[in-house]
């Protein structure tokens, strides 16, 4: 069982919020940057409310991937007993913890080689770097309107050591956090630096704090969403606008980095008597066709929603097609000709 020094201790586990938006209807919305050991990552993607993306062990060169595994010596942040049930027993200590510590730090040795000698044979990276997917650290983008439910399960004496450690840390900076309140027309965008002219107007800005313009903003923030996997560098606007036609003008579109994207709902629909037919979809509720463009449901609570973010329109969801609805099996196999 954990308990409360659990989280003084040192670990690769780190949290930071990069962007924190509120609306004026006091829906807010928050973006992380965080990383955590990839053994908790299918704990993490069961959270359906926060949108994703990953570093992806095809995307990095297995060169890099190894000396970051070899530096970090990344291991479990506790060596719990074992007993039945899903959760472990109390910590091993002494001598029994440092073996333990010595047996994994063996295993992970013992993968870079076998790695190493995959990348020798001309093994391509997405075979080769799984050998080391157990050591590694996972960076990921992630954007939800609602957390609670991350918080409710992930920050809990029960859970898993490793994504509890995360979740603290990810409730600490979300705390000491103070989000920007949005107006409508304004944007939520990762890694886009804002400020206001003197009309009170938002005014966008990239790395180096260079105005640019909505739509270039928009590029910029998306494409470095998409590019967590290999971004080591200074995010220009030719390599946004490049990332950006690649990712929407590919034949099957890549939508998710777009999810993290989005601006204020514009219009609330008041419902009044509203009947709800008992699979729990709204039967009236007015003109539908007034809601502004992006918004694809309504919740129990009569809040407007947009994909997975609840008050806010995300920008997936302005893109035509952003969503394959009819697959075309026999289409696609040409395509393996």
């Amino acid at each position: 069982m954990l308990d409360k020094s659990f989280f003084n201790r040192k670990t690769s586990i780190s949290a930071k919020v990069i962007c924190d938006s509120i609306s004026e209807q006091g829906v807010r919305l928050t973006t992380f940057e965080i990383e955590y050991p990839r053994i908790v990552m299918s704990e993490f993607n069961t959270h359906r409310a926060v949108s994703k993306n990953s570093s992806s062990s095809r995307a990095i060169p297995v060169s890099k991937m190894l000396e970051h595994t070899k530096n970090i010596n990344l291991k479990p942040v506790y060596f719990g007993s074992k007993k039945s049930g899903m959760q472990a027993g109390d910590e091993l200590g002494g001598e029994d913890l440092q073996y333990a510590q010595d047996v994994w730090e063996s295993a992970l040795t013992s993968a870079v080689g076998q790695a190493e000698l995959l990348d020798e044979l001309g093994v391509a990276k997405e075979v080769t770097n799984r050998l080391v997917e157990p050591f590694q650290l996972v960076k990921v983008v992630c954007t939800a309107t609602d957390w609670g439910n991350f918080f409710n399960l992930r920050l809990h004496p029960d859970s898993d050591p490793n994504i509890c450690m995360l979740a603290y840390k990810m409730y600490q900076v979300m705390q000491e956090s103070k989000p920007i309140e949005l107006k409508v027309g304004e944007w939520h965008l990762p890694f886009v630096n804002v400020g206001w002219n003197g009309k009170g107007e938002m005014c966008y800005a990239d790395e180096d704090f260079n105005f640019i313009e909505l739509e270039q903003a928009i590029k910029l923030s998306a494409a470095s969403c998409a590019s967590v996997s290999y971004r080591t560098e200074e995010m220009t606007l030719e390599k946004a606008d490049k990332i950006f036609d690649m990712l929407i003008k590919a034949e099957v579109i890549h939508a998710s980095p777009f999810e993290h994207l989005a601006t204020p709902i514009s219009k609330e629909i008041e419902i009044e008597n509203s009947d709800y037919l008992t699979v729990g979809f709204i039967n009236k509720v007015g003109d539908s066709n007034t809601w502004q463009q992006g918004i694809t449901h309504m919740n129990k609570q009569g809040e407007l929603c947009s994909g997975n973010l609840r008050g806010f329109v995300q920008y997936r969801h302005l893109l035509p097609s952003n969503t394959c609805y009819s697959f075309d099996f026999n289409k696609r196999m040409e395509d393996f000709n």
